[in-house]
C-alpha cells in the first residue's frame, strides 16, 4: 500500500511540474523605453519560424569595398554581436549560428517589424569622436583641389552649375551670407575665414568648391541636396583625393537639412585620427530631451575610456567635436566647452525616439567587426504557421486515435491503462520543452508523434510478456511483476539506441533537425517514464481494488 501511494505522489509531484511548465504568462509588450506597459497572455510552449511565422535572414561578410584580413574570425565575432542585439531586441526564442565557413542564419519567430530588424541587424554601428578641421586645413586647398580637377579635364555640366548657383539665394536669405561669386583670388581660404555662413566660395572655374556654402562652425560646409551626387562623385576622383591635406577625412551629415525651403547635406572636415571610439562604450540609452523635444541617446565610457576622453577634451577646449557614427556625422558638432569624463550625448534632431532605441541598442552590443551583406531573405506569414499547426494537430489527432483504438481493441482493460498512460506521456513531454525552454518546430512535432509510437511500442512489449506468463498459469499479480521485469532490458536498450541517434542529430544538425532531435529525446524519456512507471502503477491500483481476480483482460 505505502508502495502505491508513494508511486502516486511521485506521479502528481510530475503532474504539477509539467503543468507548471505550461502555465499561461502575462508578458509585457514593448520596452520601458517605448513607454509600454500593455501585457499579453503567452504560453510556457514557444513556437518556432515554421509555427507562428516571422523572418529568415541569411548573411555573410561584405568584402566589396575590400577583403577582409581574417573572414572567419569576422563572422565569428559578428555572430556574438548580432546576437547581442537580437537579445536586446527581445525576440523570443531567435536561431542564430554559423553556416559552414562564410554564412550565419538568423531566424526570428514572432517578429511583427522585419524592416527595423534587418537594420539592427546590419548596421555596422562604428562609433567614433572627432575633432574637426580647426587649423583651416581644409580650406587652403581649395584653389589646390579646384586647379587639379581642371587639369584634368573635370568640368561641370550647366544644370549642375545652375543648380548651385540658383540655390545661393535663398540660403543667403536665410543665413546673410554675400552674393560676390566672380572674383578671382589667389588664396581661398583667406576669403573664406572672412565670409560670412552660406555664402559661396568665389574661386572662377571652380570645379569642385563652387558647390560649397560656408557653414555655422569652423570645418563645416554645406552642399545643396539636388548637388549631393555630383559632389560625391567629385569627391571621388582620382585628383581630388590626391589633394586633400593629409590628415583631415571629409564625412557627410546623417540626414539632409531644410534651411529656406530647401534641402542641404552637411559635409564636415574632420581629423582622420579619432580621439576615441565606440570600444570604450559602456552603455547608451534612449530618450526624450525634456528641452527641445528631440530624441537624444546619453552614452557613458569606460572607465580607461573615460580617462582617455578626458585628457582628450581637456586638450581641444572651445574645439568643435562630431560624433562620427558608421561614417557619417550625427548633428551639428557641438564645441566642447570644458573637459568631458566618462557621460556624453548624441542628439538625433528630427530622428524618432524608436530611431534613438534602435540605435542605443546597436551601439550596447557593439560594432560589427567587418560590414555584412544580406544574400537571403524570407518572411514567413503567420497564416502559413497557423496551416502548419493545423496540419500538424491533424496527423497527431489521427495517430493518436488509431494508436487508441488498436490498442484499446486488441489489449482490452490493459490496453485502456495504457492510453491512460499516453495522457501522461503527452503531458510530460509538452512540459518537459517548455521547462527546458526549447522551441517547438515543424520537425519537433514529428519527433513528438514518433515519440508517441515509441511508447506505444514499450506498452506492446510489457503486454506481451505478461501474456507470456499468464500462458504459463501465473497469477495476474505476479505476471505484470514478471511481465514489467522481463521486458524492461528490451525496451531500455531499443530506446537508448535512438537517444544516442538523436543526440547526434542534436550535436551536428542545423536548427530543425536540432528541434527534432530534441524533441525525440524528450519524448522518448517521458515514453519510457509513462510506460515502465505510470502504467505500472495504474496496474498496480486496478489489481488492488481487485485482489481476488484470477484473470487479466489483456
Amino acid at each position: 500500500m505505502s508502495s502505491i501511494r508513494n508511486r502516486l505522489i511521485f506521479i502528481l509531484v510530475l503532474v504539477s511540474l509539467a503543468g507548471w511548465g505550461l502555465r499561461p504568462r502575462q508578458v509585457s509588450v514593448g520596452s520601458a523605453e517605448d513607454g509600454a506597459d500593455s501585457t499579453e497572455t503567452q504560453w510556457g510552449l514557444n513556437l518556432g519560424l515554421d509555427l507562428q511565422g516571422g523572418m529568415h535572414l541569411a548573411v555573410e561578410i561584405d568584402q566589396s569595398g575590400g577583403p577582409v584580413s581574417n573572414p572567419e574570425d569576422a563572422l565569428d565575432r559578428a555572430e556574438t554581436v548580432i546576437r547581442s542585439r537580437i537579445d536586446e531586441f527581445g525576440v523570443a526564442e531567435p536561431l542564430i549560428q554559423k553556416v559552414g565557413a562564410d554564412r550565419i542564419i538568423i531566424q526570428l519567430p514572432g517578429i511583427d517589424d522585419p524592416e527595423r530588424a534587418k537594420q539592427i541587424v546590419e548596421r555596422s554601428a562604428f562609433l567614433e569622436f572627432r575633432i574637426t578641421d580647426m587649423q583651416g586645413l581644409f580650406e587652403g586647398s581649395f584653389d589646390r583641389i579646384d586647379r587639379a580637377l581642371q587639369s584634368a579635364g573635370v568640368t561641370v555640366g550647366e544644370d549642375t552649375t545652375a543648380s548651385a548657383a540658383g540655390g545661393q539665394t535663398a540660403f543667403q536669405q536665410l543665413l546673410g551670407a554675400a552674393t560676390d561669386t566672380t572674383t578671382q583670388v589667389e588664396d581661398s581660404a583667406a576669403v573664406t575665414d572672412s565670409m560670412e555662413v552660406g555664402a559661396e566660395i568665389p574661386v572662377t572655374d571652380a570645379v569642385f568648391t563652387q558647390f560649397l556654402r560656408v557653414g555655422q562652425i569652423q570645418g563645416e560646409w554645406f552642399v545643396a541636396e539636388e548637388d549631393f551626387p555630383r559632389v560625391a562623385e567629385l569627391m571621388e576622383h582620382e585628383e581630388f583625393l590626391r589633394n586633400v591635406p593629409r590628415g583631415i577625412d571629409l564625412l557627410w551629415g546623417r540626414e539632409p537639412m531644410s534651411l529656406a525651403g530647401r534641402l542641404y547635406r552637411g559635409l564636415y572636415a574632420v581629423e582622420s585620427r579619432p580621439i576615441i571610439t565606440g570600444e570604450r562604450l559602456a552603455d547608451a540609452q534612449a530618450q526624450l530631451d525634456p528641452v527641445f523635444n528631440q530624441a537624444v541617446v546619453n552614452f557613458q565610457l569606460t572607465r580607461s575610456g573615460g580617462r582617455i576622453f578626458g585628457r582628450a577634451t581637456a586638450e581641444h577646449v572651445n574645439d568643435y567635436m562630431a560624433i562620427v557614427l558608421d561614417g557619417r556625422v550625427q548633428g551639428q558638432p557641438p564645441v566642447i566647452r570644458s573637459q568631458i569624463r566618462r557621460r556624453g550625448q548624441i542628439e538625433l534632431g528630427s530622428a524618432s525616439i524608436q530611431d534613438a532605441q534602435d540605435l542605443a541598442l546597436v551601439l550596447r552590443a557593439g560594432a560589427l567587426p567587418a560590414p555584412i551583406q544580406i544574400v537571403e531573405e524570407r518572411t514567413v506569414g503567420a497564416s502559413l504557421g497557423e496551416d502548419s499547426i493545423r496540419a500538424g494537430r491533424l496527423a497527431g489527432i489521427v495517430a493518436i486515435a488509431l494508436v487508441v483504438g488498436i490498442v484499446a481493441v486488441y489489449y482490452r482493460w490493459a490496453g485502456l491503462l495504457a492510453v491512460a498512460a499516453l495522457g501522461f506521456y503527452v503531458l510530460f513531454t509538452l512540459g518537459g520543452l517548455a521547462s527546458l525552454g526549447a522551441t517547438l518546430t515543424l520537425p519537433g512535432l514529428a519527433g513528438f508523434v514518433l515519440s508517441l509510437g515509441l511508447a506505444v511500442d514499450a506498452n506492446v512489449l510489457i503486454f506481451e510478456r505478461i501474456r507470456e506468463e499468464i500462458a504459463l498459469n501465473r497469477s495476474p499479480r505476479v505476471a505484470v511483476d514478471s511481465g514489467f521485469d522481463h521486458a524492461m532490458p528490451a525496451i531500455i536498450d531499443g530506446n537508448l539506441t535512438t537517444v544516442i541517434t538523436a543526440a547526434f542529430l542534436f550535436q551536428f544538425g542545423t536548427g530543425p533537425v536540432k528541434g527534432f532531435a530534441v524533441t525525440l529525446i524528450i519524448g522518448i524519456l517521458a515514453s519510457l517514464l509513462t510506460a515502465v512507471f505510470v502504467t505500472k502503477t495504474l496496474f498496480l491500483l486496478w489489481l488492488q481494488r481487485r485482489s481476488a481476480a484470477t484473470e487479466l483482460s489483456i
